[in-house]
């Protein structure tokens, strides 16, 4: 009798259902080929690899130095473990703003090298050429709006975006021109709850929120902070599921100390 067990591929036509059925999609990040495979053995219906890479794997203070080369790097590693999730890989900071030629090389070259079902871009009106120009080749794109980490240094702080009625009416007229262009989704950052209600509802795309309420379609945090192990970062929207932080330290602290006392490696442990 055969034990094999077909899994079901999320694709961006079963978020749209998801969506229209009212199931809440769940997404996280994943950068290397060991957390990927846990993530998706998890049930995660969408891992997002994100530039945020930049932070928590390199240690950068903002995701604008990671290279297209790099993220690459993470997306090859990401994809070759999951079997089930959706994977969407950041476009970096620099390979898609102002030039929708290089903004198409740029997703080809994820697409082809890295073997991930779909992209994602940060911008609205600004970056509508590059949006159109690569779904044009007939890759899925993921928006992002709200607090967009790449103009990091244009607002010059993390602070909540789109409290002001004329940004709000401009995130709004971007998550449309998103949806018209033929973006899948649209991952919202850090905007007041009613807002991010307010466009879940006026478009018919799902909405992925990280700090933008609870109307929304689905929810994404980065996998280091959900699980605890970075511990400078306490926004508001962050719920820690674990404390790995403590539990490595531990884990790493009684393998000094066994290693110390020469009790490991034991009888047992050694040929």
């Amino acid at each position: 009798m055969s034990v094999y067990k077909e899994v079901r591929k999320v694709t961006t036509h079963r978020l749209s259902e998801m969506k229209l059925r009212g199931e809440k999609i769940s997404m996280l990040t994943s950068y290397d080929y060991s957390m990927a495979q846990l993530v998706d053995e998890a049930g995660i219906d969408v891992i997002l690899v994100g530039d945020s890479a930049s932070n928590v794997m390199a240690g950068n203070q903002t995701t604008l130095p990671i290279t297209l080369d790099q993220m690459i790097y993470h997306g090859t590693s990401v994809v070759r473990a999951v079997e089930r999730a959706l994977v969407v890989v950041d476009l970096p900071f620099g390979t898609y703003q102002g030039n929708s030629r290089e903004a198409l090389s740029s997703a080809i070259r994820i697409m082809k090298e890295t073997a991930a079902d779909s992209v994602k871009l940060e911008g609205g009106s600004q970056v509508i050429e590059s949006v159109h120009r690569i779904l044009s080749a007939g890759i899925p794109v993921m928006g992002h709006l709200g607090l967009m980490p790449q103009s990091i240094h244009k607002f010059g702080t993390y602070t909540v975006r789109a409290k002001e009625e004329a940004e709000a009416n401009k995130l709004i007229s971007d998550a449309k021109l998103l949806e018209d262009a033929g973006c899948f989704a649209i991952v919202l950052e850090k905007i007041p709850a009613e807002l991010g209600t307010r466009v879940a509802k006026e478009v018919k795309i799902p909405v992925i929120g990280i700090g933008a309420g609870g109307g929304v379609d689905g929810q994404v945090l980065v996998i280091h902070d959900l699980l605890g192990i970075t511990q400078q970062f306490s926004p508001r929207f962050l719920r820690r599921y674990h404390n790995l932080a403590a539990e490595i330290k531990g884990a790493v602290g009684n393998y000094i100390k066994d290693v110390k006392s020469m009790d490991f490696p034991n009888e047992k442990e050694q040929y």
